[in-house]
């Protein structure tokens, strides 16, 4: 029976995971096309096929279900794989550069599944929130590794840890990305050279 019980629950929890790529995928078309202010749950459930009680068990609410969609885009499959290998990284330097990548991959991401929802909706509140709360988790991810360039005492001579943690913030912005990959047409391996580049020359003076 315990066998049995496993496979249930392991079917209803790929069943779940099914619906809510199913009202993801209906919230950033519809989104996209109308704006997120202009949407409603059940105009989502309809585009997805499942009852309004569904997306609400599911998100919890339409600024769940951005923020989910927004998940999406940026902690993509590329962004785990980079990460993953980040975490083994002991050099700070090098984990410098890797953040390179790092960055490429969530605004790739973003211009893939979000780039146009974004547009639509840049007056959205519930928008401008969520994108401060992403923010704020990537300048906390980034104090995370200027920490250990500055305790290996590998940070540039003369640099201090606040005016680092600026320049980083500055280096590996979206308008950054947007100028020079969107704007400019710049490849994005070439983007993610010149950041790597750039980080390390700023940070470390090497």
């Amino acid at each position: 029976m315990t066998g049995k019980r496993s496979y249930d629950a392991s079917a209803r929890q790929l069943a779940a995971e099914d619906t809510q790529e199913r009202i993801l995928d209906a919230a950033r078309k519809l989104f996209s096309r109308a704006g997120i202010d202009a949407v409603t749950i059940a105009e989502l459930a309809e585009q997805a096929g499942v009852a309004g009680s569904t997306i609400y068990a599911a998100f919890g609410s339409k600024v769940g279900i951005l923020r989910a969609l927004m998940s999406r885009a940026i902690f993509n499959a590329d962004y785990e794989r980079i990460a993953e290998g980040l975490r083994g990284v002991q050099d700070p330097v090098e984990a410098l550069r890797m953040t390179a990548a790092v960055a490429r991959s969530i605004y790739e991401g973003e211009a893939r599944e979000i780039a146009v929802l974004r547009g639509v909706s840049a007056f959205s509140k519930d928008l401008k929130k969520l994108e401060r709360e992403f923010e704020n988790k990537r300048y906390e991810l980034q104090g995370q590794r200027l920490s250990s360039l500055f305790d290996s005492g590998a940070q540039r001579a003369g640099l201090s840890l606040e005016k680092a943690r600026d320049l980083m913030w500055m280096l590996t912005s979206r308008d950054v990305y947007r100028m020079l990959v969107i704007e400019s047409r710049w490849l994005p391996a070439d983007y993610e050279k010149w950041l790597a580049e750039s980080l390390v020359r700023e940070l470390t003076g090497r």
